[in-house]
């Protein structure tokens, strides 16, 4: 993504003042979808670094390796969030991905669980439905 394009976790401002503040260290997300959407933003620069520093560590995977990844993510559509406020400790957030794998259309639809420690949220695990 560049300075002027709109960000990929669906708001209406451009990268480098949305998600680009939580990817570099700059700014940590408040809520549980801010960090969901942020997330889902750094799936689809492949920012394996950020993906991992915000998994929780007990659930965490060792590395991720996008190397042989045909995905083209396309939209994210939050459809729910439970708590995961500034406020809370703990969050659900229900959304769709929709990508493409090669030429085949796909959506993925999770509930997330999300949890903050000393102030920072972190991505514990998800259903897939």
């Amino acid at each position: 993504m560049t300075n002027s394009t709109r960000c990929a976790c669906g708001s209406i401002q451009n990268y480098t003042e949305c998600c680009q503040l939580f990817h570099d260290g700059t700014h940590f997300p408040i809520t549980a979808e801010a960090l969901m959407r942020s997330r889902y933003s750094a799936y689809v620069l492949q920012n394996s670094d950020y993906l991992l520093a915000t998994w929780h560590k007990t659930t965490r995977p060792i590395q991720l390796d996008f190397s042989e990844d045909n995905t083209t993510w396309q939209k994210l559509e939050i459809l729910h969030t439970k708590k995961g406020g500034a406020k809370d400790d703990k969050g659900r957030v229900e959304f769709n991905a929709y990508m493409l794998d090669g030429e085949t259309r796909l959506t993925m639809h999770e509930i997330s669980r999300f949890k903050k420690i000393a102030g920072r949220w972190f991505y514990v695990d998800g259903v897939l439905n």
